[in-house]
C-alpha cells in the first residue's frame, strides 16, 4: 500500500522580543528626530546660498543706508528744535513768576493800605463818639456797638472740626435735616454758638479775632465759614466778655450749649470752654455809630 510522502517536520524560528520602548515608538521618533526635516532643508538651503539676513544687492543696501541716515537726521533735528525751544520755555516760566511775585506784593501792599484806613476810620469814630454825650454813655455805645476795644473777665470757646473729618457727600442724614454728619463745624453751629452766647449774657463776642456786631453776618462759601465776608479757618477760638462764671453756666444749659453738646457726642466735633480772667477784643472794623438827640422846644418851633 503506497502510503503518502511524509512531509519534513516545520521547525519554527525563534521570536525576537518586543523591544522595552515598542509602545512608545512616538516619543522615540520626537527624541530621534528633535528638528523637522522642512527646518532642516530650510537651514542647509540658506547656508548654501550664503544668505545671513543682510541683504545683498546694492538698491537694497542703499535702500537701508539711507532709512538710517534718515532716522539720524530725524532725531538730531528734534534735538536741536528741543535745545532751542528750552531757553525759550525757561524765560516764560521765569517772567511768570517774577509777575506772580510782583501781583503778590502788590495786594499785600493794598491788604496793609486797607488796614491802615480802617484803623484810622475806627480812632476817628472813637473820638466822635467820645466828644458826643457823656462819657459814660459813649463808652457803653462804643462797647456794644463794637466800635471800641474792650477788655475784661469773660469764657473762651474753642470748637474745631472732627478728627479725620473730610467733605460730605450728598444725600447725608445730617445734611438733609439741616445738619452734617460729615464732622465739619458749620457756619449754622457758629450762628448758634455766637447767638447763645449773645442770650447768656455776652457783652462782646469775637471770632478768630474777628469783632461781631449787631450786623455781622456767618455764612459759608463752600466748605469755609466767613464772617463779614472774611474766612476764618479751624479751631474757631470765641472769646466773649461778660460775666465769667454765670456766663458760662447760662451757656451750658441753655438750648445752644446743648445743641454744641449734642454735636460733640454725635458727630466728634471737639469744643473746649473755660473762664478766663481778662479776655481782650479788638474793636469792629468800619463800624459806623450813630445816635439819637432829643429835640428841644425851640427846635421843634422852628420845624
Amino acid at each position: 500500500m503506497c502510503g503518502m510522502p511524509q512531509q519534513p517536520p516545520v521547525r519554527s524560528t525563534p521570536q525576537r522580543p518586543p523591544r522595552p520602548d515598542a509602545s512608545m515608538s512616538l516619543l522615540t521618533n520626537v527624541m530621534d528626530h528633535s528638528l523637522d526635516d522642512g527646518y532642516a532643508e530650510a537651514a542647509a538651503r540658506k547656508k548654501a546660498e550664503g544668505e545671513r539676513g543682510l541683504p545683498k544687492t546694492l538698491r537694497a543696501k542703499l535702500g537701508l543706508a539711507a532709512g538710517l541716515v534718515l532716522a539720524a537726521l530725524v532725531v538730531t533735528v528734534g534735538a536741536a528744535q528741543a535745545r532751542v525751544a528750552a531757553p525759550v520755555v525757561a524765560k516764560e516760566r521765569e517772567e511768570l513768576i517774577d509777575r506772580i511775585d510782583r501781583e503778590t506784593e502788590a495786594a499785600d501792599r493794598l491788604e496793609k493800605s486797607v488796614d491802615n484806613l480802617r484803623a484810622e476810620v475806627s480812632a476817628r469814630q472813637r473820638e466822635a463818639i467820645g466828644h458826643g454825650g457823656s462819657s459814660d454813655r459813649s463808652e457803653l455805645v462804643g462797647i456794644l456797638s463794637g466800635a471800641t476795644p474792650v477788655h475784661g473777665p469773660g469764657v473762651k470757646l474753642v470748637v474745631d472740626d472732627a478728627k479725620g473729618s473730610g467733605a460730605g457727600g450728598e444725600g447725608d442724614p445730617r445734611s438733609a435735616s439741616g445738619f452734617s454728619d460729615t464732622g465739619r463745624v458749620r457756619d449754622r453751629d457758629m450762628q448758634r454758638v455766637v447767638n447763645g452766647l449773645w442770650e447768656s449774657g455776652a457783652e462782646a463776642v469775637s471770632i478768630n479775632g474777628q469783632r461781631l456786631t449787631a450786623l455781622s453776618a456767618i455764612r459759608a462759601a463752600g466748605d469755609a465759614i466767613l464772617v463779614d465776608n472774611r474766612p476764618l479757618v479751624p479751631p474757631y477760638t470765641v472769646l466773649a466778655v461778660g460775666d465769667g462764671r454765670n456766663l458760662s453756666y447760662r451757656f451750658q444749659n441753655s438750648a445752644d450749649g446743648l445743641y454744641l453738646h449734642a454735636l460733640q457726642e454725635n458727630y466728634g466735633i471737639r469744643t473746649g470752654l473755660s473762664v478766663e480772667d481778662d479776655l481782650r477784643l479788638p474793636a469792629a472794623p468800619s463800624v459806623i455809630v450813630r445816635t439819637a438827640q432829643p429835640i428841644s422846644e425851640t427846635e421843634k418851633g422852628t420845624s
